[in-house]
């Protein structure tokens, strides 16, 4: 009897602990609840091993992350698969064994926030692995520093270094890559990477050839705002909360982590010009449908802070390009999900694109989270993470 109560008790716990209440529409809420209890552990371990002194709060998750999820470089009968280097900058590469002699070619950047990941994550290596064979194309996965030995702009410039290389014909003659058929991608902070870069690539005439298309999945791409409509309709939904988000960009721009209230309450950004401000402006740049009935949020200017210019640098923040810079990316699809905090961020960089004249796809899940994409396979396998994978690799089968 004593036995049944204990363990009545411990699942009562557990189902507490895992238990969040979630919006409707969301796709397989138990699934995201167990995920996030178990990010939410090792982050709580984290922040308090951090408050101890014994490492940074980053650096627990990824320990487990590097024990747990990554894998060595397996060729096998359809690929050979190595760990290599662009530019000094390690990279695994995905080549098809068969199929045309000149490949297309897909540089990817792996989301974490700047701070967590890896090209050598199971997750990302059988997302590539997939872009491999379905598109019978070379994949080249960047492994950039990471923060906090890493800050900006050195992953930036860790991400530019790489791209330069991948356009460059050493390149195409070591890979056997067709130069006219080339992508920058990647997904959230790496999202961030793709952007910036290919807008840095973009406007620079004396580059052999130019990424043929651009491929941005959930990406995060301004820290001005900190209260879109998605970030006050989802800043309680898993598996990116609005403060982990901040405390990311902060630590990212190597920015004081005492900010962290301020910016969450945009009293950094409350005294910005009008044209800074209209290429961040939700209320026109985001459908209605989107939207929804959130309004922006009062701010109290008498208490706000100093802006550190390192926010409006568009190296790090790329929706903050003028029109001329973005007029010059090429062809783009940028994926977002409902139930995710930087829905908007993509949203108006999709609409920015396209007033800026380029074509720009804009694939939307509807009962997606931030980061489904690369949990369509065991154990997670959801369902929306593997209906926007395949949507993805459909895409760049079309366009590229």
């Amino acid at each position: 009897m004593r036995l049944n109560v204990t363990a009545a008790v411990l699942l009562s716990a557990a189902a507490y602990y895992v238990y969040l209440p979630l919006p409707p529409g969301v796709c397989e809420p138990w699934k995201l609840m167990l995920l996030d209890a178990l990010f939410r552990s090792f982050m709580t371990a984290g922040d308090v091993l951090h408050s101890l002194g014994v490492l940074h709060r980053v650096h627990l998750l990824n320990h487990v992350v590097s024990l747990v999820e990554e894998v060595p470089a397996r060729s096998c009968s359809a690929l050979h698969v190595t760990d290599s280097a662009l530019a000094g900058i390690p990279t695994r590469v995905y080549r098809p064994r068969a199929g045309q002699a000149l490949k297309r070619g897909v540089l990817y950047f792996h989301g974490g926030g700047w701070a967590l990941g890896s090209a050598r994550m199971r997750s990302y290596d059988l997302l590539c692995r997939k872009m491999a064979e379905d598109l019978d194309a070379v994949i080249m996965s960047v492994d950039y520093g990471l923060a906090p030995e890493s800050v900006f702009p050195a992953p930036y410039l860790d991400a530019l270094s790489a791209s330069r290389s991948f356009l460059s014909a050493d390149t195409w003659d070591r890979f056997g890559l067709d130069p006219n058929r080339l992508c920058i991608s990647g997904d959230s902070a790496g999202g961030n990477l793709a952007a910036a870069v290919t807008q840095t690539l973009s406007s620079d005439p004396s580059l052999p050839t130019q990424p043929r298309v651009q491929a941005l999945v959930y990406p995060v791409l301004q820290a001005l705002d900190f209260q879109t409509s998605s970030y006050q309709q989802n800043q309680a939904v898993p598996i990116l909360y609005r403060p982990v988000m901040a405390r990311f960009w902060l630590q990212y721009l190597d920015a004081d982590p005492l900010l962290e209230p301020s910016i969450l309450n945009n009293l950094h950004s409350c005294a910005l010009d009008p044209i800074t401000r209209s290429k961040i402006n939700w209320t026109v740049l985001v459908p209605a449908h989107i939207r929804k009935h959130y309004r922006p949020i009062a701010v109290d200017t008498s208490t706000g802070a100093e802006l550190a210019p390192v926010f409006l640098d568009v190296r790090a923040a790329p929706l903050l390009a003028d029109d001329v810079v973005l007029s010059r990316t090429p062809k783009a699809y940028i994926l977002t999900c409902e139930f995710d905090i930087l829905r908007d961020d993509g949203m108006m960089y999709a609409r920015r694109l396209r007033d800026a004249g380029v074509t720009v796809t804009s694939d939307h899940y509807d009962d997606g989270f931030h980061g489904c994409m690369v949990f369509a396979n065991l154990p997670m396998m959801s369902s929306v993470g593997r209906r926007s994978m395949e949507g993805f690799i459909r895409w760049l089968d079309q366009n590229l």
